[in-house]
């Protein structure tokens, strides 16, 4: 038993939909490793859980399985809105959402995040970037203002598979945007950060 296996045998099952999801995503999609899969998704809702936010904000929907999992942890009333970029995605995750428990609480955005977050009203507790890796300083400039005080920013795929401390190529584009925003997080003085080494890697990201 490796050590991933012992700690999947040890911590929460994930719910049975989401199991059923990562089955599907493998059969039915390209890029099923984009999946934020059963330890992240146990960490996500935990975060959820002791964070206590009313309002989430997601910037890449992907299959809504990390969706699902913060929708998971929000108290009673809590909400989230997710936003995805591929129109093509849009049938495979509405369908996932109305089949779980926790779609009430989930509102679906299908379009450019930039634009849909200047269109969102009111302030975010949590925000939980996992979109296109060339982007993430633009999304963390773009909703940072609509975090409130001490509410918390995730940031995944930070450790981008080892990547970040190699001379990157300089057609990486995906590994130069991770960098980019891993030296702009360590520089901001308005946030307190730490990067757990869970998979890919993420960022707690801490609003001061």
């Amino acid at each position: 038993m490796n050590e991933e296996a012992y700690i999947l045998s040890h911590i929460d099952e994930e719910d049975k939909q989401l199991a059923e999801l990562y089955r599907k995503a493998h059969v039915r999609l390209l890029r099923p490793r984009m999946l934020a899969g059963h330890l992240q998704g146990r960490t996500l809702k935990m975060l959820v859980r002791m964070h206590r936010p009313q309002r989430i904000l997601e910037i890449g929907t992907y299959t809504g399985y990390a969706t699902l999992c913060l929708a998971e942890g929000l108290a009673e009333g809590g909400e989230i809105h997710t936003v995805e970029i591929d129109d093509e995605m849009e049938d495979f995750i509405r369908e996932q959402f109305e089949q779980s428990h926790w779609n009430d609480k989930i509102r679906l955005h299908i379009g450019d995040v930039r634009e849909i977050i200047a269109d969102l009203d009111g302030w975010f507790d949590m925000v939980y970037i996992d979109g296109d890796k060339r982007d993430y300083c633009e999304y963390y400039d773009c909703v940072f203002d609509k975090v409130r005080s001490g509410g918390v920013i995730l940031a995944d795929n930070t450790l981008w598979n080892k990547k970040v401390w190699e001379e990157p190529h300089p057609n990486d584009k995906q590994t130069l945007g991770i960098i980019r925003f891993n030296e702009k997080i360590k520089q901001d003085k308005r946030i307190e950060k730490i990067i757990l080494p869970l998979r890919d890697g993420l960022t707690v990201i801490y609003k001061l």
